[in-house]
């Protein structure tokens, strides 16, 4: 084992501590608890509460990931924003499939959200990129709106004894069917 492993290793992990979670009183509808989750978090003070990691794959299949601000989540997706051009624009181009993970370390909590891409409509791209502090700089770029389409969501829990907490909504047409 080389020197950075050891020291990899020695690293405390899972530190923070969890709010009360009531597992019976949880909503049928996973945009409900995201949202009670990502309030809760802003509350608490954490910092970026909307950063989250897109992971796309390119033309090989190969993933990628980088960190993106959510720009809202509504009953048609979880939306996320770029240029066209972009290295993620070309993957969703080609692979219309996507995975966002938010990650809350000072409350033990994450969020994963899975599902296929689609562009928003021009005017909602168009909308977005107004409301930017760089507008005229996005704009040459072709800026777009995606939304990833749920199609499976998973919200973690940490614990100190490893007792993690795992609720998954999985999309089975009409509705969400949720598992603890």
């Amino acid at each position: 084992m080389n020197e950075l492993t050891r020291w990899l290793r020695a690293q405390p992990s899972l530190i923070g501590s969890p709010p009360p979670l009531e597992l019976s009183d949880l909503p049928s509808d996973p945009v409900t608890l995201f949202e009670t989750w990502i309030r809760h978090v802003a509350r608490a003070g954490v910092a970026e509460p909307r950063a989250m990691t897109l992971a796309t794959a390119d033309a090989a299949g190969l993933p990628d990931a980088r960190t993106l601000i959510l720009k809202g989540v509504d009953t048609e997706g979880w939306a996320f924003a770029g240029p066209r051009r972009s290295e993620k624009g070309r993957q969703l181009a080609n692979n219309p499939a996507a995975a966002l993970n938010f990650w809350w370390q000072p409350l033990m909590r994450a969020v994963r959200v899975r599902g296929p891409v689609r562009e928003a409509d021009p005017e909602e791209s168009a909308a977005d990129v107004a409301g930017s502090p760089a507008a005229a700089l996005h704009q040459a770029g072709g800026w777009v709106l995606w939304r990833l389409v749920p199609d499976r969501i998973e919200f973690w829990q940490g614990s100190p004894d490893r007792r993690h907490v795992r609720i998954v909504y999985t999309h089975d047409g009409d509705g969400w069917t949720r598992h603890t």
